[in-house]
């Protein structure tokens, strides 16, 4: 699923929001088949499910698209995904059957955003890096796993605790609102 601007970019930052109130402005973006009329395409090349795919729902515009892709040149599409501000990439080996779990023929390559961001709240879950819900320009802008150190996670958690609010002190999207979250008042920032 992708919130797409007017021009259709994906808008990952409207996604929670869409969700929860305009369901209708999503858009379902298929990318590939494992079952066509009860049979089980697993096996068969990526090449060869994206075919079926693409014969399934052409023209692809509005609420249903397709995927398209682009063979070649990795890192110059990368690139060209950051500039566009998008989440990341994801590749596949075009000969290569459907497998679940992690495995080697296909990679998401995720674009990080860096810049400063006003700390909202933290998340902590047992066996999970913390989330930090953040903000930027007075706009929520997502969730950062914090990946410091002991040392650092330990400093920060303890200006969480000093810096406890009631309630978020920014409006966050209704999917984030009710979660388990320390909110903080508008005294944290990072990077």
């Amino acid at each position: 699923m992708i919130a797409p601007d007017p021009d259709g970019t994906p808008n990952f930052h409207e996604m929670h929001s869409r969700m929860a109130s305009n369901a209708e402005q999503l858009a379902f973006v298929a990318f590939d088949i494992l079952y066509l009329d009860g049979q089980d395409l697993r096996a068969l090349p990526l090449i060869e499910r994206k075919a079926k795919l693409w014969h399934l729902v052409k023209p692809a515009k509005g609420i249903i698209q397709y995927s398209d892709h682009v063979e070649g040149g990795g890192a110059a599409f990368f690139e060209a995904i950051v500039k566009m501000g998008l989440e990341g990439m994801v590749s596949k080996r075009r000969e290569s059957p459907y497998r679940s779990g992690k495995l080697d023929f296909w990679v998401k390559t995720k674009c990080w955003e860096i810049g400063d961001f006003e700390l909202l709240g933290v998340k902590r879950e047992p066996g999970k890096p913390a989330a930090a819900f953040v903000a930027r320009n007075g706009c929520y802008a997502g969730t950062a796993a914090v990946t410091l150190s002991q040392r650092m996670r330990e400093r920060l958690w303890q200006r969480v605790q000093l810096a406890k609010a009631a309630k978020p002190h920014r409006p966050v999207p209704t999917a984030v609102a009710g979660a388990d979250v320390e909110w903080v008042r508008p005294d944290i920032t990072g990077q």
